[in-house]
């Protein structure tokens, strides 16, 4: 299993030069994938070829013709999926689209049918204009939104990826979302944490995963206890296996403040037994 990211620092700055190049750095700090070259691809073992491709967007003419008065154009940056297999393919880039259109909701997009072309262009044009709706024409910094597929490699015949997505709208910082996304060709279907576990066996798992938990805390807190006053543990779905047991993704506030990112809690396969079903664990 391979990955791949990138990280730097952010800052924001009255400076509209130094501002632009602070967000960029963010950008690829907290979305990773975000800036990988529209044409590289991903080849594993079995010959699975990844790559994606750039929604054709344009602002809408009354929005360009004030932004570029104002030198605050908002940034879009959509990517879909292009791989080798279709059906992939239409599972992750409906999942982009559901993010796209549900851009301006704090929590995760809902998952729900098949969105038009039009719906999403519909759903960017809002969020650009809503840009000069909400700001004073003195602002000097854009909206940015920002979605991509990231190939992460594959365990067995597993394929694995993860959707990131980045959505800035003033303050401090912007708001990343990271997805991750399990495929089965066997079967040609989309894996779910449901999936993976054995009939009656989250308890166990949501026991496991609370350890990694309290193994993480530590890292970032002197007391347990204390910690989880504040941010208590929660079970999140958003799962994907590594060529050394599951990792669990959580999204920013989950588990805690916004300085601690989106933590990721690692249970190894040799604790999944009799957990997960035997052919989620590597051979």
């Amino acid at each position: 299993m391979h990955t791949t990211t990138q990280t730097d620092d952010k800052s924001i700055s009255a400076d509209l030069f130094s501002m632009k190049v602070s967000q960029r750095r963010s950008i690829a700090m907290l979305t990773g994938s975000l800036l990988l070259s529209a044409v590289s691809m991903s080849v594993n073992a079995g010959s699975f070829i990844s790559s994606t491709e750039y929604l054709p967007y344009q602002l809408p003419s009354n929005i360009q013709e004030t932004c570029d008065k104002r030198d605050n154009c908002p940034e879009i940056e959509v990517k879909y999926l292009k791989s080798s297999q279709n059906w992939i393919d239409e599972i992750a880039n409906a999942r982009i689209d559901n993010l796209v259109v549900n851009s301006q909701m704090t929590e995760s997009a809902p998952i729900k049918g098949k969105i038009s072309e039009k719906e999403v262009k519909d759903a960017l044009d809002s969020f650009v204009s809503s840009q000069f709706q909400d700001m004073p024409d003195d602002v000097s910094w854009g909206y940015n939104l920002m979605v991509a597929p990231n190939y992460l490699g594959h365990v067995d015949d597993f394929e694995l990826f993860e959707i990131s997505s980045y959505v800035y709208t003033g303050g401090a910082h912007g708001m990343p979302y990271s997805e991750y996304l399990v495929f089965d060709p066997s079967t040609k279907k989309q894996v779910t944490l449901d999936d993976m576990l054995i009939s009656g066996k989250k308890p166990r798992l949501e026991a496991l995963a609370y350890d990694a938990y309290k193994t993480w805390v530590k890292t970032v807190a002197e007391d347990v206890s204390s910690y989880e006053k504040n941010w208590p543990f929660t079970l999140s779905d958003n799962v994907t296996l590594t060529d050394t047991g599951v990792s669990i993704r959580y999204q920013h506030y989950s588990i805690g403040p916004y300085a601690y990112g989106m933590p990721i809690l690692n249970i190894p396969y040799n604790k999944l037994d009799k957990v997960i079903k035997p052919h989620f664990i590597p051979k």
